[in-house]
């Protein structure tokens, strides 16, 4: 663990990168999860299968060939992100991250729409019978009696969605980003003799920050419980 001591502004740096993948990401995902969820439940017959492709297609693709996808191939039919330039003290968001970033989001999300439509699922179908009976149309239905409850019904699954999200970030450690995993494996290369103590350190923050992602979705979970 030596090589990780005298390098720990490479290790805050490495899962600096890995915080932000996750949680714009987490984000992005969230609304457009929600989005094809709705579209998924609503009445226009169109939006309601191309809701169900899109999440057919994502859910059953790996997530490897979607990062690959936008990395390498996006950019030779133009899907660039070349505008996304931004220096966030030593942390730099570039075109590589962004496409990485809508990879992982547009993944994440077919599984967000599934945990929803579940909490959807578990809404009494009178409430919204009554809600569309005083006069409000899909929209406000959704936004304004379905989705509230929907939302606090989905936080068991949407938090193992979301543990799965920060997990899955070190997949970009292959891909360009030098987050943890990718610094890990440089260190690891460096120093194959420490490769067990680098392991550890890695794991044990790994595990740190899934523990709390974990108490917060239970803090939510008991605070929003659905009677």
């Amino acid at each position: 663990m030596r090589l990780v001591y005298e390098n720990l502004d490479l290790l805050v740096r490495a899962f600096g990168y890995t915080l932000l993948f996750f949680v714009v990401a987490a984000v992005l995902s969230l609304l457009l999860g929600t989005l094809v969820a709705a579209m998924r439940v609503g009445p226009v017959a169109v939006l309601r299968r191309a809701g169900a492709a899109y999440v057919l297609l994502v859910r059953n693709t790996p997530l490897l060939v979607v990062l690959l996808f936008f990395r390498f191939a996006g950019p030779k039919i133009g899907l660039t992100f070349s505008f996304v330039d931004l220096d966030l003290g030593q942390w730099r968001i570039n075109n590589i991250f962004a496409s990485l970033v809508v990879g992982l989001s547009l993944y994440t999300a077919a599984f967000v729409c599934e945990a929803i439509r579940s909490g959807i699922n578990a809404v009494p179908v009178g409430q919204a019978e009554a809600a569309r009976a005083i006069g409000l149309p899909f929209g406000g239905v959704m936004t304004q009696v379905v989705l509230p409850q929907a939302v606090r019904a989905s936080v068991p699954p949407l938090a193992s969605v979301q543990i799965a999200l920060l997990k899955n970030t070190t997949e970009c450690g292959a891909l360009g980003v030098l987050e943890a995993f990718g610094r890990m494996r440089s260190f690891t290369n460096n120093d194959p003799g420490q490769r067990y103590g680098i392991f550890f350190v890695f794991a044990a923050v790994f595990v740190v920050l899934v523990l709390a992602l974990s108490f917060v979705a239970n803090r939510l979970e008991r605070r929003w419980k659905v009677a």
